[in-house]
């Protein structure tokens, strides 16, 4: 199927993303980029979205590239009863996998004929099988750090096949990576029975079949993970693993510009975010009101209590408690809802974030060089808090996570020192150079994208 078609024509590539903000967006971001270099590019959605917010970025996508061809995968009826999870992200995931039958005629009635598909790591299990079958290359975009990805590539090894459990002691390692501590391990996969265990481990043992692995980070930032991985170390049989990153923000993700940040100092601004999934307790969220408070530093803080912004309905006074927000607006904007971050990190008022360590929001402050305050929930964000920390990109306190409370005291003083720490200033401005140099002329992300066109054209 690939060799079809006249070899004066650009590659015509096919891009399935899966659901949630942090694999939709990435995902988007290379589809642009591959349609600004001429490949010939086709993104498949599908209905309904988990979230709003995907719906909107999905809507301007397609607005401001209507060169870019949208395709829509229709799914088949799924009992989300039938399976161990009440996650809506991961019944989605597993929604589209129980449909993969009918991406073998869908890719096939593509025109031109596709070249290769990229596919997002959480369909690869279902998807490489059907795409071998077609005879199609098939890249996996995996969308979150490369530590990430060596530790998915390394985890069916630590199933004890007897007895269908995981084997990790309270520290492990990954050959040609440092120790990593059992409790940056999402407790789910610590269970077989849960459903984001099945898949990731089913996902895991299918990326030696794919036909290269694209990943949005860049060489200077990650550099002992990109070269374990290239090398063999973690595990034999890997295929190439191409950073393509950082993966810029585009125009059509931009919003309403925040006014008020317009009138408030350079670099004085904290930005405070969560990501679009990371929902903290009531209780969390106050004492976090009260560190920002302490800080004495201005903030934009966006609020979120509920893991699907479908279901996010209670009022700020509520979440915070009356006055709260009345209190703080000299010195602090609070909202809901969803924010244009990229706007918010580019703006010369802000040099701080707190984060949840979400890759795109890492991969965001790496290209504006914004130092962060990792603060990881759950997921890959223990991981990605550990690049950032061993990056120069920022700090993080590795007591906060396990699900204790942190009291704004403590939460205030660390703010203070992130906004303070003129080293930490210097070492963003550092990474922040090294990912304009990885895009730029001859940077990684450039031959990374050479060497995945060269793979695909017709020799």
């Amino acid at each position: 199927m690939a060799d079809s078609g006249s070899n004066t024509q650009s590659p015509h590539i096919a891009l399935f993303p899966s659901s949630g903000m942090g694999h939709l967006t990435p995902f988007l971001r290379l589809a642009a980029t591959l349609s600004k270099q001429n490949f010939q590019v086709t993104v498949i959605t599908f209905h309904p979205t988990v979230s709003f917010a995907e719906s909107k970025l999905l809507s301007s996508f397609f607005s401001a590239f209507p060169q870019i061809t949208s395709k829509e995968f229709h799914l088949l009826p799924f009992d989300p009863s039938t399976v161990n999870s009440k996650d809506p992200f991961f019944l989605k995931f597993e929604a589209i996998r129980c449909s993969a039958p009918l991406l073998s005629p869908l890719l096939t009635s593509l025109s031109p004929p596709v070249s290769a598909l990229i596919t997002d790591i959480t369909l690869a299990s279902s998807f490489l099988p059907i795409t071998s079958n077609l005879h199609l290359p098939n890249h996996i975009l995996f969308t979150s750090s490369a530590k990430m990805l060596a530790f998915c590539s390394y985890y069916p090894s630590l199933v004890d096949t007897n007895t269908n459990s995981i084997k990790i002691s309270e520290q492990f390692e990954i050959p040609g990576l440092s120790t990593i501590p059992k409790a940056w391990i999402p407790p789910l996969l610590l269970d077989l029975t849960n459903l984001f265990a099945t898949q990731f481990l089913e996902n895991g043992r299918k990326i030696i079949e794919s036909n290269g692995v694209l990943i949005n980070t860049f060489n200077s930032l990650e550099p002992e993970s990109l070269k374990a991985l290239n090398e063999g170390k973690v595990i034999k049989g890997l295929p190439p693993i191409i950073p393509i990153g950082p993966l810029v923000p585009c125009d059509f993700e931009k919003g309403s510009p925040l006014k008020w940040l317009d009138d408030q100092p350079e670099g004085s601004v904290v930005y405070v975010s969560f990501g679009s999934r990371t929902a903290m307790s009531r209780v969390q969220i106050r004492e976090l009101g009260v560190g920002l408070v302490k800080s004495g530093c201005r903030f934009v803080w966006v609020v979120k209590d509920s893991k699907v912004d479908k279901e996010d309905e209670e009022d700020l006074e509520v979440i915070l408690g009356k006055g709260y927000v009345e209190e703080v607006k000299n010195k602090g904007l609070v909202m809901k809802g969803w924010v244009d971050q990229e706007e918010v990190l580019s703006h010369q008022a802000v040099s701080g974030f707190v984060s949840h360590c979400g890759w795109n929001s890492v991969s965001e402050a790496a290209w504006h060089g914004v130092r962060m305050l990792a603060w990881p929930q759950h997921g890959d964000q223990m991981i990605n808090a550990d690049v950032v920390r061993k990056s120069g990109l920022g700090m993080w306190v590795e007591s906060w996570i396990g699900g204790n409370l942190v009291k704004g005291e403590e939460i205030g003083e660390k703010i203070k020192e992130l906004m303070e720490d003129e080293g930490l200033r210097l070492k963003t401005t550092h990474v922040r150079e090294e990912a304009r140099k990885a895009v730029g002329i001859g940077g990684s992300s450039e031959v990374g994208l050479l060497k995945l066109r060269k793979n695909l054209e017709p020799i």
